[in-house]
């Protein structure tokens, strides 16, 4: 922060900051694994293209970011940890309301790793409702930049909590499956996968399913789903850099399948968690 390495109780943001006022700002999350930062160059274009379209501009680099992420991460000592890079749009000398007058701020943070799910959920399958809250359409705010806009998930995150479950899906503007706080959704049916495709996050555990499949012969593909094909699905499960494949087995109040994380979902979470091994797939953090 601020061109400096320091504990995270020491880092601060100003009140003025426009990331935090206006949740103008931009971010990515890539996780390390056992030493390893995973699909770490996917997150950085993710990250990268989001600042471009965002016109913000960051002080460093491609390079020096990444050289900055190792860092956090290997300071930090954590050989699993949840990396965070965001710009925001920061603050105007002059207090201006021209955002192109704002100098742009570049923070990156490494904590220790986390998931949506936890390792009794991972084994049992999650709970999650539909709530009826939408999101926030594509044509208002660009799903494919990773934004801070979140409260018409926390709204429909209560509205699980509410009716009991763990966690929550909302709807699109079309009243289809859209994704959930911080997660993309998948169903499987006689073998076929399918996610939505309007108004998502295009995540990149997302696409590393789609990638998953194309190694292991199955059909996938991004689609409009309704609210009863999710719940008649053979399997659920969710995607997120924060945890991985999740399954689910309980939507609203239908069982999915027989009740347990199906054979498609294991699968795919055991190759997944393999790949993180796969230099191919993964990148080395060298800790002091």
């Amino acid at each position: 922060m601020d061109g400096q390495y320091l504990p995270m109780s020491e880092a601060k943001l100003s009140v003025l900051d426009w990331g935090f006022l206006h949740s103008d700002a931009t971010y990515d999350t890539v996780h390390v694994w056992n030493g390893r930062f995973f699909r770490l160059n996917l997150h950085l274009d993710r990250f990268l293209g989001g600042v471009e379209r965002l016109r913000m501009n960051l002080p460093y680099d491609r390079e020096e970011i990444t050289s900055i992420l190792k860092n956090c991460v290997a300071l930090s000592g954590h050989k699993s940890a949840y990396v965070e890079m965001i710009c925001t749009r920061g603050s105007s000398p002059t207090f201006s309301r021209d955002p192109r007058q704002a100098e742009n701020r570049f923070i990156a943070f490494a904590v220790p790793f986390g998931s949506v799910a936890n390792k009794e959920q991972l084994e049992r399958g999650l709970h999650v409702a539909i709530s009826d809250i939408v999101r926030i359409p594509p044509q208002s705010v660009d799903p494919s930049i990773k934004n801070y806009h979140w409260l018409d998930l926390v709204k429909g995150l209560l509205d699980a909590y509410d009716m009991g479950a763990e966690t929550a899906l909302v709807l699109d503007t079309n009243g289809h499956i859209a994704e959930g706080p911080g997660f993309n959704v998948f169903l499987v049916k006689e073998g076929a996968l399918k996610t939505p495709a309007f108004g998502v996050l295009p995540g990149i555990t997302r696409r590393t399913v789609f990638d998953l499949c194309v190694e292991i012969g199955l059909s996938a593909t991004a689609t409009d789903i309704g609210r009863a094909e999710i719940k008649e699905a053979d399997e659920v499960f969710i995607t997120s850099t924060a945890g991985g494949i999740m399954p689910v087995t309980r939507i609203d109040d239908a069982v999915i399948g027989i009740g347990q994380v199906g054979p498609i979902t294991r699968q795919l979470m055991d190759l997944y968690w393999r790949k993180h091994d796969d230099p191919a797939w993964s990148t080395v953090v060298a800790y002091p």
